[in-house]
C-alpha cells in the first residue's frame, strides 16, 4: 500500500479546490518575468499564497523552461513546529497535494541517510508548511518530478551544505530553499532589515545571516556555504513583504526570492 503524506495546510495557506488552485498559480506566474537562465536553486518564501505568492512566481517563473529536464526537487525548509537537532527526512513514499502525488527520491534519499546530521522524523513534516506550499508551484512549472523533502532543524550551515553537495547532481536537480524573511516589524524596519540580509544573501555571507534575519536561516546558510565554495551566481528576483501584496503595514513579514546559476 502506498504511503503518502496528505496536506496538512490545503484550504488555508493555498486553495483545496485543485482547479481553483491551479488558477491561482498559474495567474501568479503569468504576471512576472521569465527571462533568464533556468536556476541551480532557489530561495523562495512560504506564507499563504495571498502573501507570498507573487514573490514566489518570480522564481518559479524561471523554472518553466525546464519542464522535462528537471527530475529531481531537492527541498529544504525550516521546522515551525518540531524541535530536534539534525536534517529530517521522510519515510512516505508519496507528498499529496490537491494537484496529484509527488512520488519520493528514495535513491537520493538513501544517500544522505548515513550522515550523521540526518534523521528519520516522521512528525518534522506532518505538519510543516514549509515545504508543502512550495509543491504547487513546482508542480505547475516542472510537471513530473521526483522529491527530496527535508525539513531542517538546528543545523550549522557546514553540515546543511554538505547534505547539498551530495545531492547536487546535474541539470536533472533542482534545489529550493524555502524561508521567509524578518517578521512583525513595522514597514519600514522590515524594509531596512531585508534589505541587509538580501545584501547578505548577495555576497554569499551566511556568517551575516541570524534567524531574525530569516526564518529559514540554517536551510539558507548552507546553500550560501555550498554556493560559495562552487562559486555560483546569484541575483535578486524580487525583494517585497505582506505590506506590499496584502497585508497592513505595522507588522509584515518580509520575503524575498533569490535564483543561484553555475
Amino acid at each position: 500500500m502506498l504511503t503518502v503524506r496528505q496536506p496538512a495546510v490545503a484550504g488555508m495557506f493555498y486553495p483545496a479546490d485543485p482547479t481553483v488552485l491551479h488558477q491561482e498559480v498559474r495567474g501568479f506566474l503569468d504576471q512576472v518575468a521569465t527571462a533568464g537562465p533556468v536556476p541551480k536553486a532557489i530561495i523562495v518564501p512560504h506564507a499563504g499564497y495571498v502573501y507570498s505568492g507573487p514573490v514566489a512566481a518570480s522564481a518559479y517563473a524561471r523554472l518553466q523552461a525546464a519542464n522535462g529536464s528537471i527530475r529531481r526537487v531537492v527541498l529544504l525548509g525550516p521546522s515551525h513546529r518540531v524541535g530536534f537537532n539534525g536534517i529530517a527526512v521522510s519515510g512516505m513514499q508519496a507528498f499529496a497535494t490537491p494537484l496529484g502525488l509527488v512520488p519520493l527520491d528514495y535513491e537520493a534519499i538513501a544517500r544522505i541517510r548515513h550522515l550523521p546530521q540526518v534523521v528519520s522524523l516522521e512528525r518534522a513534516h506532518e505538519r510543516e508548511h514549509s515545504l508543502e506550499v512550495h509543491l504547487p508551484f513546482l508542480q505547475e512549472v516542472l510537471g513530473e518530478f521526483n522529491l527530496v523533502p527535508l525539513v531542517v532543524g538546528t543545523a550549522e550551515p557546514q553540515p546543511v551544505g554538505e547534505v547539498l553537495e551530495i545531492l547536487w547532481g546535474g541539470p536533472e536537480t533542482l534545489l529550493v530553499i524555502s524561508s521567509d524573511l524578518s517578521h512583525y516589524h513595522d514597514y519600514e524596519t522590515a524594509r531596512r532589515l531585508d534589505a541587509a540580509t538580501s545584501r547578505a544573501i548577495e555576497g554569499f555571507r551566511y556568517e551575516d545571516i541570524v534567524y531574525e534575519s530569516a526564518c529559514g536561516r540554517n536551510p539558507v546558510n548552507g546553500l550560501l556555504w555550498a554556493a560559495r565554495r562552487r562559486d555560483l551566481k546569484v541575483e535578486t528576483l524580487d525583494l517585497r513583504n505582506s505590506g506590499d501584496t496584502a497585508g497592513p503595514r505595522d507588522q509584515v513579514v518580509g520575503y524575498g526570492s533569490y535564483a543561484f546559476s553555475e
